[in-house]
């Protein structure tokens, strides 16, 4: 395999599992070494263990600002640089605006949006050095919202936002900054998400090309790891999701309101029913805890 980053540093959150893990895994493959920041110490030993020397990881939680300047002056110190940077570490939940939990809804965004601030602002310095590249993982849910999942999009709507705005913010420093926008990526988010609620997976089979669609783990890992290589602007996984960017004012149009109207008015109740029989917000294996106060 060619070693394309030879020498280079990727500091990723969101690594200890799906497509964090498997960017570090890529990374390393090609040459370079990983940061590894996440909340799943027992998954990010092992992933460690697996990529060797190439690989050092840090327990933190991107909603605390303290932690997070704190792994990542670790992550600069111990590898000596920082070259690129993968805002990875996201959460979806469950439940409808009416029926979700403050807290619940609160998390994802500040997960989501407070999260990918905290990583790009904390990591900005040691970018400046190295003319870095940062790519952010917004969502195709950045261009289309569904229905019960109103704090997803919100909130990757708002970090492709974030992701611009400080694309321009740095463009004087050399830093280099992309926007991801995974479609349904077939991860266990995914595959949990649809055995929590029947009714999420019959909808998702109803939507329109290419909002339908589901990308391999593995594709998308290539996708993200070209990006890096030319520093892209939009990494859409797959191409497909850039035809969701462009016809986005249309599908917030008044032509395409009866069709969404349809699909939600079905789909609606049933799934407030299963996530109130489901008794949670959020998937099974999402880590919860605090931030530090």
């Amino acid at each position: 395999m060619t070693q394309t980053f030879n020498g280079k540093v990727a500091l990723i959150t969101g690594a200890a599992r799906g497509i964090g893990a498997g960017v570090s895994r890529g990374f390393v493959a090609k040459g370079g070494k990983v940061a590894l920041l996440g909340l799943e110490p027992e998954l990010l030993t092992e992933l460690s263990e697996e990529l060797g020397e190439s690989a050092a990881w840090w327990e933190a939680d991107v909603r605390d600002s303290e932690a997070m300047k704190t792994a990542i002056d670790a992550a600069a110190k111990h590898f000596g640089q920082i070259d690129f940077v993968l805002a990875n570490a996201g959460i979806a939940s469950y439940g409808t605006v009416r029926q979700i939990s403050d807290d619940a809804f609160e998390r994802v965004v500040d997960i989501n949006i407070n999260g990918v601030f905290r990583t790009l602002k904390y990591a900005t310095p040691y970018l400046e050095k190295t003319d870095g590249y940062a790519l952010v993982v917004a969502s195709q849910a950045s261009f289309a919202a569904l229905a019960g999942l109103a704090s997803y999009n919100a909130s990757k709507a708002g970090a492709e936002m974030l992701a611009i705005a400080y694309k321009q913010e740095v463009a004087h420093l050399g830093i280099g900054v992309g926007v991801c926008h995974p479609s349904w990526v077939d991860t266990d988010i995914v595959r949990v998400a649809e055995a929590d609620l029947p009714t999420f997976k019959a909808v998702r089979k109803k939507l329109p090309w290419p909002s339908n669609a589901t990308t391999s783990i593995e594709d998308c890992i290539d996708l993200i790891l070209k990006g890096f290589e030319k520093r892209k602007a939009r990494v859409y996984v797959k191409k497909s999701v850039l035809v969701s960017n462009w016809t986005k004012p249309l599908m917030n149009s008044p032509l395409a309101w009866p069709l969404v109207r349809k699909i939600a008015a079905g789909a609606v109740p049933q799934m407030e029913k299963e996530v109130d029989a489901l008794g949670r917000f959020h998937h099974s294996h999402t880590p919860v805890t605090k931030p530090a106060e």
